[in-house]
C-alpha cells in the first residue's frame, strides 16, 4: 500500500457532513412514548430491565421507529473508488461500502471496536503491519457441475489497532459495524455538544470471536430465538449483530427489549409492527428500534434474512448462541477442521459427481457418477471408486454402469444400486458382479434404485425416485421399496408420496426408518407433495413394514429456494450415529440433529455436501462426498453401519 493511500481518516470523516442526523420522531421520545405505554398494555406486552445501559446522548441519522431505505442515504466519499453508506444508532455505526478495483480505504486507528464483513470480492487488510485477505464469494446456482458455498468472511478489531483496506483487482463491497458511535464521526457530521465517548468495557458479554482472526460467518453455528426465527450471533464488547433468518409466513408478536437495535433487511420481506402501525420493509429498508419500542413482525412466502444491531449486546441471544454452539461442539470438536482428501479435479483417474460413500475394511467406497449442467448422466462416464485412507484412490469398474448409494453386507461384499441399469445388484470389492437382488416390481423394470439401508433380518430399504434419464418410467411413481431377505419385494410407499424419496436411514434400535424429500413444491419437478423439506420417520413393523409416518426434523433452505417459493432443501446423503443422532447431507451444508429431531448445528463445507459416510480406525471420521471431491473432519460420535 502507497503512503498516498494511508492518508488517515480525515478523507472519511469530512464525508460525514452530508449525513442529517435526528434525534427521534419528531426529535423527541416524548412524541411516541405515549402511544408505546399504550400499546404496552393494549397487547399485554412484557419486558426486561437492565441497569448497565448508559444514556450515550448520542443523536442518531435516523429517525426512531420510522423505516427508511438505504438508497435514500447520501453517498459518502471515502477515497479514490471508494463510495460508503452510513447510518447509527445510540451506540453503534453502519457503514456499507462499495470498493472499485483495487482502491483503498487509507490507514485509521480503531476507537472502541470495529467488525469488518466482506459481502462480495476480496480485499486484504493491513493490522498493525500484519495482512489478512478476506473473501466474500455467493452461492453457486446450484446444478449437476456446480455446488459452491458460499463464503462471507469478517474480522474483528479492537481499540488502537491501527489498520488499512485494498480492494482486490476484482473490487468488493464491506460492512463496517463500530462501537460505541466513534466522536470523530460527530464531529465532522456536524453534531453540537459531542458527549465525551462511553466505555465498552462494562458489559457482561465478552467478545464470541477473538481479535485479529478471519471467520467465516456462515461456519457459525444457528441459534434459535423463538420457532422459525434462527440467528449466526456474533458479539463484541459494546455491540452485537444478529444475522437472521425467519421462516416462511412466520409471526412474531409484540415485544420490547432494553436494548437499542438497528434493523437493516438482506432478502425476503416482513410487515414489521411498529406500535400499532404494520410497515412492509423489503432490502434495503432500515429502522431504528429505541430502547423498549414495541415492535413485532409478520413474515411473508419467502421469509426474510435481516440483520439486528443491539447496542449493547444481548444477554438472553449470547445464552442462546452459547448453548446452540455447545450441542454442537459435544458432537464436533472445536478443534475439527474440515481436510480434502481427494481433489478428483486435479488427481488422476479423475472425478466429477462423487455419491453413495461406505467404508469397508478400511477404505471408503463410493460412486463417481457423471452428470452435465442438467443431471444428465452417462453410464459410460462413470465408475465405482475404492480410496484408501490416504487420498489414493483407483476405480474398480469403469463405463460399465452408473451407481449410486453402496452398502457393505454381513459377508464382505457390497450391496450396490444400479441406478441407471435399474437393478439392485450384489458385487464384491473387485467389481465383480455376484448376484441381481432385484430388477423389476410387479413384472415392470425399477426406474432407478437410489440409496438404501438393511435392517438386521437381512431385509434392503431401498429408494426409487426416478431419478434417470429414461423419457418413459417404469412404475407409476416415486416410491420406497423393502427388499425382504427370501426375496420379496414390497412397495412401502404409494408413488409420488414424496416428491423425490432419497436417502434412508434406520435408527440405533432399527424400529424407525427416516426417509428425506430433496426437491419439492418447484415448477422444474413434476411432483409436489406434503413432505416439503423434512425428514420423516416411520415405524418399522416386524415384516419390514412401515406406519405412522411423520415429520422428524425441518431442514434449513437456502435463499435461491425460499426466493421461488420453493421447498427443496437438496437432501441427499442420510446417515445415523450410534447416539441415535442424524446427519443429512443439504444445499445449505451437512444438517445435524438430535434423536428427537431436534437442529443441532451445520457443517459448512466448500462446496454441497451430496453424501456421507462414517469411517476411518475409530468410526469417528465423517467422508463427505461433493461433486469432484472427498472431504473429511473427525467427529466425537461413532457413526453406525447401515445395517441396523
Amino acid at each position: 500500500m502507497t503512503t498516498k493511500t494511508m492518508l488517515g481518516s480525515s478523507i472519511l470523516l469530512t464525508a460525514l457532513l452530508a449525513v442529517k442526523c435526528s434525534s427521534g420522531p419528531g426529535g423527541s421520545r416524548q412524541e411516541w412514548a405515549d402511544l408505546n405505554t399504550k400499546v404496552i398494555a393494549e397487547y399485554h406486552v412484557k419486558g426486561r430491565t437492565r441497569t448497565d445501559i448508559p444514556d450515550t446522548k448520542v443523536p442518531s441519522n435516523l429517525t426512531g421507529g420510522k423505516v427508511t431505505n438505504m438508497s435514500t442515504l447520501p453517498d459518502i466519499q471515502l477515497a479514490g473508488g471508494v463510495i460508503a453508506k452510513a447510518y447509527w444508532g445510540k451506540g453503534a455505526l453502519m457503514s456499507f461500502i462499495t470498493m472499485a478495483p483495487n482502491a483503498a480505504i487509507p490507514e485509521s486507528k480503531i476507537s472502541g471496536e470495529r467488525f469488518l464483513f466482506v459481502l462480495s470480492g476480496e480485499v486484504k487488510e493491513w493490522v498493525d503491519g500484519s495482512q489478512a485477505t478476506l473473501r466474500g464469494v455467493p452461492r453457486d446456482t446450484i446444478d449437476g457441475i456446480h455446488g459452491k458455498a458460499p463464503v462471507r468472511e469478517f474480522l474483528y478489531l479492537q481499540d488502537d489497532a491501527r489498520t488499512a483496506v485494498a480492494a482486490g483487482p476484482g473490487g468488493a463491497k464491506i460492512l463496517e459495524v463500530f462501537s460505541p458511535v466513534p466522536v470523530e464521526y460527530l464531529h465532522k457530521a456536524g453534531v453540537k455538544d459531542i458527549p465525551d465517548p462511553i466505555s465498552i468495557d462494562q458489559f457482561p458479554i465478552p467478545p464470541s470471536v477473538e481479535p485479529n482472526k478471519v471467520y467465516n460467518l456462515y461456519d457459525l453455528q444457528y441459534a434459535q430465538l423463538v420457532p422459525g426465527s434462527n440467528s449466526r450471533i456474533v458479539s463484541g464488547k459494546g455491540v452485537q449483530m444478529s444475522f437472521l433468518r425467519m421462516n416462511p409466513n412466520t409471526k412474531f408478536a409484540r415485544h420490547i427489549h432494553p436494548e437499542e437495535q438497528v434493523m437493516y433487511t438482506w432478502r425476503g420481506a416482513i410487515d414489521e409492527i411498529l406500535l400499532d402501525k404494520t410497515i412492509k420493509m423489503t432490502p434495503g429498508d432500515i429502522v431504528d428500534l429505541p430502547s423498549d419500542f414495541v415492535h413485532g413482525g409478520n413474515l411473508s412466502a419467502e421469509g426474510c434474512d435481516v440483520m439486528d444491531v443491539f447496542f449493547p449486546p444481548r444477554t438472553d441471544y449470547n445464552q442462546f448462541r452459547v448453548s446452540r454452539d455447545s450441542g454442537y461442539d459435544a458432537i464436533i470438536p472445536k478443534d475439527a477442521t474440515i481436510k480434502t482428501v481427494v481433489d478428483g479435479g486435479a488427481s488422476k483417474p479423475g472425478l466429477t459427481f462423487t455419491e453413495g460413500p461406505v467404508w469397508l475394511d478400511g477404505k471408503l467406497y463410493f460412486s463417481n457418477m457423471y452428470f452435465d449442467k442438467d443431471f444428465k448422466g452417462n453410464p459410460r462416464k462413470s465408475s465405482l471408486v475404492v480410496m484408501n485412507p490416504d487420498g489414493r484412490y483407483r476405480n474398480i469398474i469403469q463405463g460399465q454402469m452408473q451407481t449410486n448409494g453402496l452398502l457393505a453386507a454381513p459377508d464382505g461384499h457390497l450391496i450396490v444400486c444400479d441406478m441407471f441399469g435399474h437393478r439392485l445388484l450384489k458385487m464384491d470389492t473387485t467389481g465383480t458382479i455376484l448376484k441381481v437382488l432385484a430388477d423389476q416390481y410387479q413384472g415392470k423394470p425399477l426406474d432407478g434404485p437410489n440409496d438404501l439401508c438393511m435392517d438386521a433380518k437381512g431385509g434392503i430399504y431401498f429408494s426409487d425416485p426416478q431419478f434417470t434419464g429414461d423419457a418413459v418410467k417404469n412404475q407409476p411413481g416415486r416410491t420406497v421399496y423393502y427388499l425382504a431377505a427370501d426375496g420379496k419385494l414390497t412397495r412401502l410407499l404409494p408413488p409420488n408420496d414424496f416428491a423425490m424419496p432419497n436417502c434412508l436411514a434406520l435408527s440405533p434400535d432399527g424400529k424407525t426408518l427416516y426417509i428425506d424429500n430433496t426437491y419439492d413444491d418447484e415448477k422444474f419437478w413434476n411432483v409436489n407433495s406434503d413432505k416439503d423439506n423434512y425428514v420423516w420417520a416411520y415405524d418399522v413393523q416386524p415384516d419390514g413394514t412401515i406406519r405412522n409416518g411423520r415429520k422428524f426434523a425441518e431442514l434449513y433452505l437456502m435463499e435461491q429456494v425460499l426466493d421461488r417459493h420453493g421447498k427443496s432443501s437438496g437432501a441427499d446423503g442420510l446417515r445415523v450415529d450410534e447416539r441415535g443422532n442424524v446427519y443429512v447431507a443439504t444445499w445449505d451444508g451437512l444438517q445435524i440433529f438430535n434423536p428427537r429431531g431436534e437442529f443441532v448445528g451445520i457443517i459448512n463445507f466448500p462446496t454441497y455436501p451430496v453424501n456421507l459416510a462414517f469411517g476411518g480406525s475409530d468410526g469417528k471420521t465423517i467422508y463427505v462426498t461433493s461433486y469432484n471431491k472427498i472431504y473429511s473432519i473427525h467427529s466425537n460420535v461413532k457413526g453406525l453401519s447401515r445395517v441396523q
